[in-house]
């Protein structure tokens, strides 16, 4: 098994397809990278959190993922206030923003 046949990695994979398709219409570039960035930072820390041996580095990395959902969280919630983000486009990544949120919480208690 690898780390790309992970639930919660796939539900991060479309996650990140999905920020990346309504950022094609934003024009600002600050916010657009932004988010960018930390929905991909999100991917990056589970490929990391997998690969890692000891319970300490894996607890890291969790938790890092689960504050880059975090941000990816903030980021739609004032997306949609600026009119850059649809509020179906909105509810729809919020959505998969808690399920991985909630998915990385039952792998940090487990490593508990």
């Amino acid at each position: 098994m690898q780390f790309e046949d992970l639930e919660v990695w796939k539900t991060t994979e479309k996650l990140i397809l999905d920020v990346y398709k309504i950022c094609k219409e934003i024009k600002d570039f600050w916010f657009r990278n932004q988010i960018q960035r930390a929905s991909i930072s999100i991917a990056n820390n589970i490929s990391e959190w997998y690969e890692r041996q000891t319970i300490k580095e894996k607890q890291r990395f969790l938790r890092i993922a689960k504050w880059s959902c975090w941000e990816v969280r903030n980021m739609l919630h004032f997306g949609f206030k600026l009119w850059y983000v649809s509020e179906r486009q909105y509810n729809e990544l919020y959505e998969q923003c808690i399920l991985i949120s909630k998915m990385m919480y039952v792998f940090i208690k487990k490593i508990n």
